[in-house]
């Protein structure tokens, strides 16, 4: 028998060259993404309604790992560790007010205000009745963040003693997009 050469090689070894190409280009995207998930980005899932209607129980958003320079508005992601065990230490919600800044709640009429002016918060489910154990104005203390879920009156966070200021050191990141359910990426 004869084997068909071309070109100086064996017609077999094109077929086994292509599989090797597509070998090598999998395993490099693989460490590609891989390392920008280990150093740039996170996914995170979101456990409970804290933040309805803007994310909801289940769904799946990305993080940037990278600009943790957070502004009011924006949502993120807190490890800060609580010493009450019901309290989850991993958390997700949106910024109301940075270092320096006051907040003060009008629960009678459910309006948030920051420095003296009211929040236009669109985002939220229904206005901020539940004090929740606030007493305030407070400002917030130099690197820390006060953070309130969307869902106002089924939320702990900031207006709550047990969870308090959020130090920014304990920031994973800023929420960039929702990946699950597929097809409804924005975050409001």
């Amino acid at each position: 028998m004869t084997e068909e050469k071309t070109n100086g090689k064996s017609a077999g070894s094109g077929s086994l060259g292509f599989l090797f190409d597509m070998v090598s280009v999998l395993t490099g995207a693989a460490v590609i993404v891989a390392l920008a998930f280990t150093f740039c980005f996170r996914t995170v899932g979101v456990s409970g309604t804290s933040m309805y209607p803007t994310l909801d129980d289940r769904d799946r958003i990305i993080l940037s790992a990278f600009d943790l320079d957070v502004e009011p508005g924006e949502i993120v992601v807190t490890c800060q560790p609580s010493m009450y065990s019901y309290i989850e230490s991993t958390l997700v919600k949106r910024v109301i007010a940075k270092a320096g800044q006051t907040v003060d709640i009008d629960f009678d009429n459910g309006i948030v205000y920051v420095d003296g002016k009211a929040l236009d918060e669109p985002y939220i489910n229904e206005p901020t009745h539940d004090p929740e154990n606030f007493y305030g104005p407070c400002t917030v203390p130099e690197g820390y963040l006060f953070v309130m879920g969307d869902n106002r009156n089924a939320s702990t966070d900031s207006r709550d003693a047990r969870v308090g200021f959020i130090r920014e050191d304990y920031i994973l990141g800023k929420a960039l997009f929702r990946i699950a359910p597929f097809g409804n990426f924005k975050i409001g």
